[in-house]
């Protein structure tokens, strides 16, 4: 079976309207909500960065029944991993088990902030899987001293744990990463439909299916709109960004770099990419090379924070009929 998800977009919404949006979404029929984590908008246009965690804590308590996702947080520079294992745990505490706690390697974009530079990716990498070790270790509820390449911990105990430790999804770019990060993670996170990264992580010794008890959760923009045209001057305002690709997308450093490095995408490019309009069957059209790549959960992105209501009244539900009729049932 697959699942469908909704993007809080903390990048386009302030926090209160992305807590009414996942009341909605769970209220429409979505299976699980997954959250940005950003400390800046990726272009100035979409204008909001609340904190990701104080808004998924809320809407822990404002939901019921939709699973709970980080997507992704970076627990390496602008949080220590060991305040990354706290916030997990009292937010998997609060959702009564629904939170899934997403990690990737981060973007400049977010983690420059705090003055502590931007390493490269072998390092970046590196600091990602010591990271995940010292979450591990805290979500046992034992102290935890630690001394790594990268990260200290001294006589740190998390008093407030689950009965079961948090699962851990990892973004990961390339059969090279899932290498590296499949025995650290329960879950696979990527941003593109890729079937040989399922294969990959399916390869592996030992490890649990995707499809059995491991997902493959990836991410898709889309931008509904009864008006086609406006639909695509939103997505390229607001999501030109994207064009970028994750090799571009992870060193930026603030929105005014992505605003030089996105001046020549056109409108009709980003409406190649991003299915613009009010036609589903195109949305589905666009969805679709996930479940055949073989991912299990897919989030969709609603672009543009104005416009979440009305997708919320006049198409959201349609919308998931249409998927779950065209998905795989098992």
């Amino acid at each position: 079976m697959t699942n469908f998800g909704y993007t809080l977009m903390t990048e386009q919404s302030g926090p209160k309207d992305l807590v009414e949006w996942a009341v909605r979404a769970e209220r429409s029929g979505f299976d699980f909500a997954v959250s940005s984590d950003h400390f800046s908008p990726w272009l100035k246009e979409q204008g909001h960065a609340p904190y990701a965690w104080t808004v998924l804590g809320a809407v822990a308590y404002a939901t019921e029944r939709m699973e709970l996702m980080t997507y992704v947080t970076c627990p390496t520079m602008r949080y220590h991993p060991a305040v990354v294992a706290q916030k997990a745990a009292t937010l998997q505490l609060l959702a009564d088990g629904r939170f899934t706690l997403g990690l990737g390697s981060g973007e400049n974009l977010n983690e420059h902030v705090v003055g502590e530079g931007w390493p490269g990716v072998d390092t970046r990498q590196s600091m990602l899987a010591e990271a995940i070790e010292i979450i591990r270790e805290l979500h046992t509820g034992e102290l935890v001293t630690f001394r790594g390449d990268h990260f200290d911990v001294d006589s740190a105990r998390i008093w407030d744990l689950p009965d079961s430790p948090v699962e851990i999804g990892v973004a990961v770019g390339g059969e090279k990463a899932v290498a590296r990060f499949g025995p650290l993670a329960d879950h696979l996170i990527a941003t593109e439909p890729d079937a040989d990264l399922v294969s990959a992580w399916n390869s592996r010794s030992g490890a649990p299916e995707i499809g059995r008890a491991a997902r493959a959760i990836g991410q898709i923009p889309i931008s509904w709109d009864p008006d086609a045209d406006t639909a695509t001057t939103r997505a390229h305002e607001q999501f030109r960004w994207f064009a970028g690709g994750w090799a571009v997308n992870s060193d930026l450093p603030t929105p005014h770099g992505f605003h030089g490095a996105s001046q020549f995408v056109r409108p009709e490019d980003v409406a190649e990419t991003i299915p613009c309009g009010p036609d589903l069957d195109a949305i589905v059209d666009a969805v679709k090379p996930y479940w055949e790549a073989g991912f299990t959960d897919i989030a969709l992105v609603q672009v543009g924070g104005d416009t979440q209501q009305r997708f919320f009244d006049e198409a959201a539900e349609p919308l998931l009929e249409k998927l779950r009729a065209a998905a795989p049932s098992t």
